[in-house]
């Protein structure tokens, strides 16, 4: 069956039938994703990893299918039902569809219409009128079959007991129910109503009260605000062909003629249509667009949470971080360089003229005691005002003042993870913590959180969660395993993410780094508790070890290299050493020389690449970003205005953009760009900065709409998709710090720095 698979997904994938067949064995023998793809590329033909996970993907789904075959064919056989030709029609389907269809007939039913009509003798007056014959009289046959004693007290309550069984019958025909299902796919058409008596509570899903469309143009955004819009008691859909096309489909394959007999059947397969088989297939093409819509939502969202978490890292810097607040002030924290919480105290910038010249004084004092080399603001509330505060202290203009997008801080200070690694301390402390992090490291930092709670999402909380999740691990798992690992500062939750590695283990290494010092080489991975060859296989060329025994220990090269390496190098008159600092050297590896019937072209040359940038980190160079000074409420904002911004979503219909104003603004698709866009995410990523125009601000419903174009004409703002598409004022989880009590005591650990000498 396997080679059945490989074939299948070969054409499926347009791809070669080795690269599938060893792509398959790879992953069976434990190969993750990464590993393949970065290290496998002879064995594979280079796939990327988005083929190898199609074909994983893919495999998984035939296993699945073939799994309900088998299942579908041992109740068959216990039940003496399995012929020859229904086995070979089961053998042949390539859909769970088709399965099911086939398996409709001798699947174990409840007592309907028909069943009845069988326990009443009429199966024998539905096969007749089955035949169709052109002298058979309906009423004269039916007549044989009346009988008070069986409920059947007439010639019509026998025909209509007949049309019952035949609408089953029409029903249960996988002829049927496939030509159906691809007339409400290709010619289904989707509608809306609003619910009589909810147009108030149901606003938002205004543009939903009246609207119908081909299923087949209907995008990801607007099925799945459909669906929201049904779920919460507001609108009402439905999903159907014409009605005339659906009988007509059906009446070319059962009616015969136009005998009495075969109106009869004809009345049976109207009747099937609008009871049975109708209902069947629009759940069926419900669910068709429903999977579509989904995949669709989940793609945008995997590529919005790539692009967050390869940003730019300020890298190893002391930082200054400030969540902000107005009531209970602005917590503030010095992390080191190595993300390490120093101290942590409140500062009030926004109260009385003393506590500001206090909260002035402190942090000029900190900064230049600390040698604080940024300085860190979450995006939340008072944000701006915060920012503004920092920005007219004089600070030298190294200094970086940085907004940090703090979407999912509040998730993860009330998290197990983040009560582990601070118990002492109170949420607002981690939250502040987690901002600065973001800004040293946001990989790093984010993998600590559900990917869902980052906010990068669009519907995610009405698409299939599994698959979402599966998707959204897949991304974390690619830009760790990209980026790389610090096997001895990174946390276990960074570590668990790495090919080859899960949770227990990731914890098995802090802990034996905690109790025998930082690794000196890779091959010490080997003597952690758990963790064996394979996975030291999988793992090990994405953890770097900087200053380690070997040289190649900080690099991408994997240590079943390192003999070539040497090789290499031997050969060239040099050291390793010598061939990472010196290009010269390097330049003199003929790669040609050292191919193997293991180690082809693709790998050698990777190999020479990491010699000339040993471990670099592909992420783009850090750059501060400012927003505009003096726009910092809605109120601030007029149509006209041209505002540096920040790419924070990117959705089907458009994307939102942060100016700085505790509201992201929506830059419709029609004003993505001055040319036509059919896909936002062609255009701009999340973390883009980007200049927009004001196009429109609406204050009541604190709404704004923003324009890319070059010269976009300022007016009446393209219509906002509803249904609770974009995100609202930011919220994520707990209440942010001006709207709870500080209840943990603040350590007053400016009193070294600002105590005046005596």
């Amino acid at each position: 069956m396997i080679e059945k698979h490989i074939l299948k997904i070969t054409k499926e994938l347009k791809l070669e039938a080795r690269q599938v067949a060893a792509t398959a064995v790879l992953l069976e023998e434990g190969g993750t994703v990464p590993f393949i793809a970065r290290y496998r590329k002879e064995k594979t033909g280079e796939l990327d990893e988005v083929q190898i996970t199609a074909v994983r993907d893919r495999l998984e789904q035939l296993g699945e299918l073939d799994k309900r075959r088998d299942a579908i064919l041992v109740s068959l056989a216990e039940r003496n039902l399995l012929e020859d030709k229904l086995k070979a029609q089961i053998d042949a389907a390539e859909t769970l569809s088709t399965l099911e269809d086939l398996y409709l007939p001798f699947r174990p039913k409840k007592r309907t219409r028909a069943t009845i009509a069988k326990e009443r003798g009429l199966e024998p007056l539905s096969e007749i009128l089955w035949l169709q014959a052109a002298g058979c009289n309906p009423l004269s046959e039916a007549a044989a079959f009346v009988d008070a004693a069986k409920e059947v007290p007439d010639a019509e309550a026998a025909l209509a007991g007949a049309r019952d069984i035949i609408a089953e019958r029409i029903n249960d025909d996988a002829a049927a129910r496939a030509k159906l299902r691809d007339l409400y796919i290709s010619q289904g058409v989707i509608r809306s109503k609003l619910v009589a008596g909810k147009e108030e509570e149901g606003s938002k899903f205004k543009d939903y009260f009246d609207w119908s469309e081909p299923a087949t143009n209907a995008p990801s955004h607007r099925v799945l605000a459909m669906r929201r819009g049904e779920e919460e008691g507001f609108l009402f859909t439905r999903l159907t062909p014409p009605e005339d096309a659906a009988i007509s489909t059906l009446d070319s394959m059962f009616v015969k003629g136009a005998s009495p007999a075969a109106l009869q059947v004809k009345a049976a397969v109207s009747d099937c249509y609008k009871r049975l088989l109708g209902f069947a297939m629009e759940g069926e093409a419900r669910m068709h667009f429903k999977k579509r819509a989904d995949e669709e939502a989940v793609r945008v969202f995997a590529e919005n949470l790539r692009e967050l978490l390869l940003a730019a890292p300020l890298g190893q810097k002391t930082v200054l971080a400030i969540d902000p607040g107005f009531r209970t002030g602005c917590k503030v924290v010095l992390l080191d360089r190595q993300g390490k919480l120093l101290a942590n105290d409140v500062i009030y910038p926004e109260k009385s003229a003393r506590e500001q010249a206090e909260a002035a004084e402190m942090v000029l004092s900190v900064v230049k005691k600390f040698n604080v080399e940024a300085i860190a603001v979450g995006n939340g509330t008072a944000s701006r005002e915060t920012e503004a505060f920092i920005r007219k202290l004089g600070l030298p203009v190294a200094i970086p003042v940085v907004m940090v997008n703090e979407s999912g801080a509040s998730i993860y200070s009330a998290s197990p993870a983040a009560r582990e690694e601070f118990p002492n301390h109170d949420i607002t402390v981690r939250g502040a913590v987690s901002i600065g992090r973001r800004l040293m490291d946001p990989l790093a930092e984010l993998v600590k959180l559900d990917p869902k709670s980052i906010g990068v999402g669009q519907y995610q909380h009405d698409v299939d969660q599994n698959a979402l999740k599966r998707s959204l691990d897949d991304v974390v798992v690619s830009c760790v395993n990209r980026v790389g690992v610090e096997l001895n500062t990174a946390s276990k939750h960074l570590l668990a993410y790495v090919s080859g590695l899960n949770g227990r283990t990731a914890a098995n290494i802090v802990a034996h780094r905690d109790e025998n010092g930082p690794f000196r080489s890779r091959k010490e991975l080997l003597k952690v508790a758990g963790l064996g060859p394979k996975s030291f296989e999988q793992a090990a060329g994405f953890l770097r070890i900087r200053g380690g025994e070997h040289p190649l220990d900080s690099s991408a090269v994997h240590p079943e290299r390192y003999t070539l390496v040497d090789t290499m190098a031997a050969d060239a008159n040099c050291s390793v050493d010598d061939l990472l600092r010196d290009s010269s050297k390097r330049s003199k590896i003929d790669p040609k020389r050292y191919i193997t019937t293991d180690i082809g072209l693709p790998t050698l040359q990777d190999i020479l690449a990491e010699l000339s940038k040993p471990g670099r980190d592909p992420r783009q160079q850090f750059e501060a970003f400012s927003f505009a000074e003096g726009v910092e409420k809605v109120e601030h904002l007029q149509p006209g205005m041209k505002l540096p911004g920040v790419v924070t979503n990117v959705t089907a219909f458009g994307a939102f953009v942060d100016v700085g104003v505790h509201q992201d603004g929506l830059v419709h698709i029609s004003q993505l760009s001055d040319n036509f866009v059919k896909d936002p995410s062609e255009v701009v990523k999340v973390g883009q900065r980007v200049q927009a125009t004001v196009m429109e601000v609406d204050l009541p419903r604190k709404r704004i709409a923003l324009s890319l174009k070059t010269n976009p004409e300022v007016g009446p703002r393209a219509p906002r998709e509803s249904g609770g598409a974009g995100p609202g004022p930011r919220r994520d989880g707990p209440p942010r710090q001006d709207q709870r009590k500080n209840t943990a005591p603040a350590v007053d650990w400016f009193t070294a720095a600002t105590q005046k000498k005596r």
